[in-house]
């Protein structure tokens, strides 16, 4: 039973770790992009065609992030270049994608998916309890963890992340000192895009694998709130993902244990959960301040 319960919560952390590692990119570069969910959604549709034609998994997930990067393009272009509004264009791009990926998965609706293969160790996977929760996750499991390290370092560890954290903390005086901040946001916000299309296709792939219309159900949303819970650090979002992956998954379990609590309200814990956090670090203006970029959500025009 423990086993079963640990399996389902990394399945369900997994694409919300991946979504919130990519926004927190974007939010370090000084760019607030609420157009995650729409992102999702249409990694999971195109991950799920591509594979569904094909026959691979493999070419649906490099499919899916393929989507989420233009996706992101189409919103880096209007925020980065047109200097428009980044509330109101990402909102716009969550609704697209909405919209896109339900006439895009019409025609695959009831068809059966394909799963991405676990991976096997020899003589590791075999081991109870340990083997299965360890050794015996799919690729995407591994990449979302390694991604935890390589953006951790690149922030904190590199010029490339020095460069990234200027650029939002003050981007007037990255400017001034000679670095492009449009090139510098632009390529964290295809990085973003990119990972928010492969948590898509973890959920058309991996964590349910078929396809259904709005089955990002909101996780989009809770990867967004997510970045906030962990102050813009990268290893607080695996314990934030965890948490609420934990959350999802015991609100199933306590369904189908047949607890005598009303199944709507179990559902929305998730969501429940993801306000309360907010609240309580809004409340605490210091842990708010701490590492939140200075520029996010500021427009930037280069001088001519």
């Amino acid at each position: 039973m423990l086993e079963a319960i640990l399996l389902t919560v990394i399945t369900a952390a997994t694409p919300l770790l991946i979504a919130a590692l990519g926004e927190l990119v974007v939010e370090r570069s000084g760019v607030l992009n609420l157009g995650v969910e729409g992102m999702m959604i249409m990694g999971a549709v195109t991950g799920f065609a591509i594979a569904n034609v094909t026959g691979s998994g493999s070419l649906g997930v490099l499919a899916a992030i393929g989507a989420g990067m233009a996706m992101s393009a189409l919103f880096g272009f209007l925020v980065i270049s047109l200097v428009t509004n980044q509330v109101a264009t990402g909102l716009a791009l969550t609704l697209l994608g909405l919209g896109l990926s339900g006439l895009i998965g019409e025609g695959f609706i009831g068809v059966p998916g394909q799963r991405l293969p676990r991976l096997e160790v020899p003589g590791l996977s075999d081991l109870p309890f340990v083997g299965p929760v360890l050794f015996g996750q799919d690729a995407v499991v591994y990449l979302a963890l390694a991604l935890v390290i390589l953006v951790a370092f690149v922030l904190f560890r590199t010029r490339v992340g020095l460069v990234l954290r200027a650029v939002g903390d003050n981007h007037a005086s990255a400017h001034a000192l000679g670095y492009s901040v449009q090139k510098v946001r632009y390529l964290a916000v295809l990085f973003g895009g990119g990972c928010a299309g492969l948590a898509g296709a973890y959920m058309s792939l991996a964590y349910t694998p078929q396809w259904v219309e709005n089955m990002t159900a909101g996780r989009g949303w809770i990867a967004l709130a997510l970045v906030v819970f962990a102050s813009w650090l990268p290893w607080r979002v695996v314990a934030g993902a965890y948490l609420f992956g934990a959350v999802t998954v015991l609100t199933f379990h306590a369904q189908a244990l047949g607890i005598g609590v009303p199944s709507q309200l179990l559902s929305s814990l998730p969501y429940l959960a993801t306000i309360v956090v907010l609240v309580l670090i809004s409340s605490n203006r210091r842990l708010t301040l701490v590492n939140t970029p200075a520029c996010l959500g500021k427009p930037f025009v280069p001088d001519r």
